[in-house]
């Protein structure tokens, strides 16, 4: 895939003065200032707080509205020795948070039960089924509820739970229902949601574990527990990678913590997960989470009980964790199997569709709509995904599911799907979800209708720009100016995440080295060497680890790889044959470590 380069706009003058400021203060190069002025650091104090996160910086809890209700309440039942549960979801998100409240409670001395709702006779979040369920507990019914990652719209079954004598706290980070912009919510003890509508709370982009996380952080006061709060980082580092939430401010230091105790200090659980997904302790990062845990978490809720994930966290032992980790092993793999084999149908379906939509009578849709009801439910949002990458248009899968269309839609940058299924709320049965990720039903009858009606304001809200895939350059740099200093600096902006990509950069005038290759099973990668046309000389001075290929001006290259780019190896190469010397390339840095030796490495997104 070819992509439009966007290159970064000319800065303001204030903007320029900032870069010019960043680079004398923290001695930074001025293309690495302008990219952090660009994200919003602008002074040393704002560049302190950047790289060197602190938790001291963490927000009071009780500035959250109705946390001091919520602690009061729990703290009454812990008291009078009340049955409290904790009602999660079956996604990394609310498994990690239901196994964090869980071993909180668990490390008070407070006994606690769980509930992760069946995907497939239950759905998501809150619901009545998942309630009758929980009051059928053999030890006895709850008279408090804690809803984690889910319950913000569950208006009727609050009401079901009240009149079953549970008073219900609902932790959750989703939009709530709005009815002309005014937020409908449920009629609970209390609602700890940030982007609820009513709540001051400085920082919005919590994801449900770090609501969780706030509500731990305050009973940790109240209990006058000091800092047990933390123990639990390596969750809410684990769901905010993987929910794809805001990696600035409040999260990026709770991820940057919670990322130092999953590689220094992991429970059986993640030490579980690392050897699952063949990871290398110490060298866990958000790109690891996602990859490597999220699949396997996510695979327990997909494709059968997702409390096994929430056991495989809370495991005491690495015996007992390896036991839940082969069984979600175990059905990730089978979950790829159906995963693979509802894409390559869909794509099918895909590339017919836009066979026929290719005539001015017949203009090409704006958003897939596809509905098969042979499609498993719990591969879904992964198939929408791997479709959206595809084809770059938003999509809307559906299965059926006790005969009502049921399914995820998933979107490109630009384009609030939320909002536009909102607007064809007339044609739905139920909906929600987040700006670029959503889920709803459908009455199958009407399935056709609400293709058209989508479509219909997808071409409003879609522009020609958006539907070509743009690659977002952050500076222009020169292969002479890499050295070991600006890959030490780009490091330190890690944990990567959106508002915090890795920096993205565009280097012109590049030669290709000797002869590039293709490796890789499957889809091809291309391997090759690159320098600047320009040599300059080598200089001494320059000290480095004993283990670092040293950078060298004077013509020597660095590796680059370009992941899924094998097929383009003819563009490497000029008209006699050769490698390139006029290459534009965009890419990220990488440092790659082998045999205890780490090479620097431009990781290719693009070229022309």
């Amino acid at each position: 895939m070819h992509y439009r380069w966007r290159f970064p706009t000319p800065p303001l003058e204030e903007q320029s003065v900032a870069a010019r400021e960043l680079t004398e203060t923290i001695h930074v190069p001025g293309n690495i200032a302008r990219i952090l002025v660009e994200r919003g650091i602008q002074s040393f104090e704002d560049a302190k707080d950047f790289f060197r996160p602190s938790l001291d910086r963490l927000h009071d809890p009780f500035l959250m509205d109705g946390m001091a209700l919520a602690v009061g309440r729990i703290q009454q039942a812990i008291e009078q020795k009340e049955r409290i549960t904790i009602y999660g979801d079956y996604d990394v998100d609310g498994t990690m948070s239901t196994a964090m409240l869980v071993q909180f409670f668990e490390s008070m001395g407070v006994a606690v039960a769980y509930h992760i709702p069946d995907r497939f006779t239950e759905g998501y979040g809150l619901s009545i089924a998942g309630l009758d369920r929980t009051f059928a507990a053999p030890d006895g019914p709850p008279s408090i509820i804690i809803t984690i990652d889910c319950g913000i719209t569950s208006i009727d079954a609050v009401a079901y739970a009240r009149s079953r004598g549970a008073d219900v706290i609902i932790c959750d980070h989703h939009e709530p229902i709005r009815t002309n912009g005014v937020a409908q919510l449920p009629n609970a003890y209390a609602i700890l949601n940030p982007i609820k509508g009513s709540c001051n709370y400085p920082y919005k982009h919590l994801c449900g574990c770090g609501v969780g996380f706030k509500l731990i952080q305050a009973l940790s006061k109240q209990f006058d527990l000091g800092d047990r709060a933390y123990e639990f980082l390596d969750f809410v580092a684990i769901a905010s990678a993987a929910d794809i939430v805001s990696l600035v401010g409040e999260n990026r230091i709770l991820t940057s913590f919670g990322l130092k105790r999953i590689n220094e200090e992991p429970r059986p659980g993640v030490r579980a997960l690392i050897r699952a997904a063949q990871l290398k302790p110490g060298k866990i990062g958000t790109s690891q989470i996602v990859f490597g845990f999220a699949p396997r978490i996510n695979a327990a809720g997909r494709l059968g009980d997702g409390g096994r994930a929430v056991k495989l966290l809370m495991a005491k032992t690495d015996d007992e964790a390896q036991h839940f980790a082969a069984e979600l092993e175990f059905e990730n793999s089978n979950r790829r199997r159906i995963d693979e084999d509802a894409f390559f149908e869909a794509c099918g379906f895909v590339d017919g569709m836009l066979q026929r939509t290719t005539s001015e009578e017949t203009p090409r849709n704006r958003i897939i709509v596809l509905h098969n009801p042979g499609w498993h439910a719990g591969v879904i949002g992964i198939v929408a995904s791997r479709l959206v990458d595809r084809y770059h248009l938003p999509v809307v899968l559906l299965t059926t599911i006790d005969g009502v269309a049921k399914g995820s839609a998933r979107s490109i940058i630009g384009f609030d799907i939320h909002s536009a299924i909102k607007r064809c709320e007339s044609t739905v049965m139920t909906f929600g979800g987040h700006k670029y990720a959503a889920g709803l039903s459908i009455a199958i009858d009407r399935v056709a209708e609400f293709r058209d009606a989508i479509n219909i304001v997808a071409k409003e809200m879609i522009s020609d720009a958006m539907l070509e895939p743009e690659i977002r350059i952050d500076a222009s740099i020169d292969l002479n100016e890499l050295t070991p200093k600006i890959f030490a600096i780009t490091r330190q902006f890690q944990p990567y995440g959106p508002d915090n990509m890795r920096p993205m950069f565009h280097a012109a005038a590049v030669e290709v080295v000797g002869a590039p290759k293709t490796v890789g099973k499957g889809i091809p990668h291309l391997k090759f060497q690159v320098r600047s046309s320009a040599i300059v000389p080598k200089t001494n001075g320059v000290s480095l680890a004993s283990n670092v290929t040293p950078f060298t001006t004077g013509g020597a290259p660095i590796e680059a790889i370009g992941f899924g780019l094998g097929e383009r190896i003819a563009e490497l190469k000029s008209p006699d044959n050769k490698g390139r010397k006029d290459l534009e390339l965009v890419f990220y840095l990488e440092e790659n470590e082998y045999n205890g030796r780490v090479t620097p490495q431009l990781v290719i997104k693009d070229f022309r």
